[in-house]
């Protein structure tokens, strides 16, 4: 009988599956490095554009608050010119109310019987003084105050006997509110805003 020493051939076989483990486990350790080095740079890439946004969206923060302070100042310049605007308008619309306020009263006056002394345009409310030749024709003042739809509560603060060169005349004081502010329209006669 032939004997076969197989032992060699286990040695062998086992010094080649110890190099096949090595190879793989230097393979699987090569692989390892170059994955985590892709990683790492991958990463790193990641990193540098984060950096670079928000070093961008720092400066343009920065310019969008210098455009901010001066939007917020161009708002407080179009407040104070739409302040004066009123005031300007304001004054614009009594500038004509007091000479329709005049027109208006030398309207009413009775010719020949009565005579102004004072007027006082005061906010909403006319002061009158003034002198007449009788009772009658200061109610009848009066009464055309009342009717002219530019007063309410006309009231007669005051009515005293005067002599002026022998002339015994009456000395009136008439208070009254104004309902509207008067502003001419094209025929220059009083109309409501």
């Amino acid at each position: 009988m032939i004997r076969i020493n197989l032992l060699p051939f286990r040695k062998a076989r086992k010094k080649e599956n110890v190099r096949q483990q090595v190879s793989v486990f230097v393979l699987l350790l090569i692989f390892l490095i170059l994955g985590m080095s892709y990683l790492a740079s991958a990463l790193s890439r990641k990193i540098e554009n984060l950096d670079s946004r928000i070093k961008t969206s720092t400066q343009q923060l920065s310019e969008l608050t210098v455009l901010t302070k001066e939007i917020d100042d161009i708002k407080k310049k179009l407040d104070t010119i739409r302040k004066k605007t009123a005031v300007i308008k304001n004054l614009e619309r009594n500038r004509k109310s007091s000479v329709i306020l005049l027109d208006t009263m030398t309207s009413m006056v009775i010719p020949g019987r009565m005579w102004f002394t004072s007027l006082s345009d005061i906010s909403e409310s006319v002061e009158i003084n003034g002198l007449a030749l009788d009772n009658k024709t200061v109610a009848d003042f009066m009464i055309k105050l009342e009717g002219s739809k530019l007063f309410s509560s006309v009231n007669l603060k005051t009515l005293k006997q005067q002599a002026i060169k022998d002339v015994i005349l009456k000395n009136f004081e008439i208070s009254c509110r104004k309902i509207v502010t008067p502003e001419a329209d094209t025929s220059g006669k009083a109309v409501k805003k």
